[in-house]
């Protein structure tokens, strides 16, 4: 009995290796399309009025875009990368992680993660149903504004997402 479980178990471990040896292939943000979303979102928050950066990373959160209107602060681009970051990171609008954090005051820890800024304005960026990247907006009077024009920049460039 105790030979047939073992070479049950043997059985079983071999098995693994060779089903996880596949290489992995995964969409990612390309830099067209990154530009795109970066200078879409401040052309989005500049018809309102704001002058902001946008920062588009990839699925990993290395930086690919960053464009920074002439007149938008100094902490700006700094910003908009660590939102882009923590929504390539938790795959979620940082907004979303704001409400999460309030309610569930165990996850307020989250914070504290190297390179997170938990703040309005991260959305993550899609392609079907898998993220690609994410874009941070920061600079606008409120993080929900700097949401919106996010979310309008991703919403532009659309088709290219398909």
């Amino acid at each position: 009995m105790m030979k047939h479980l073992l070479l049950a178990a043997v059985a079983a471990v071999s098995l693994v290796p060779a089903a996880s040896a596949q290489v992995l292939q995964d969409k990612n943000m390309p830099l067209t399309i990154a530009l795109d979303i970066a200078r879409e979102a401040v052309a989005a928050c500049a018809a309102q009025g704001y002058n902001v950066t946008a920062a588009v990373v990839d699925r990993a959160g290395v930086l690919r875009a960053l464009a920074r209107a002439d007149n938008a602060g100094v902490h700006t681009p700094d910003a908009a990368r660590r939102k882009a970051y923590t929504s390539a990171s938790t795959r979620i609008p940082t907004s979303t992680m704001v409400e999460n954090i309030q309610k569930t005051p165990a996850a307020a820890q989250l914070v504290a993660i190297d390179g997170f800024l938990v703040v309005a304005g991260g959305v993550p960026v899609k392609s079907g149903n898998e993220v690609i990247g994410a874009v941070g907006v920061g600079g606008a009077p409120g993080g929900q504004l700097d949401e919106a024009c996010a979310n309008a920049a991703i919403a532009k460039v659309e088709q290219q997402l398909k």
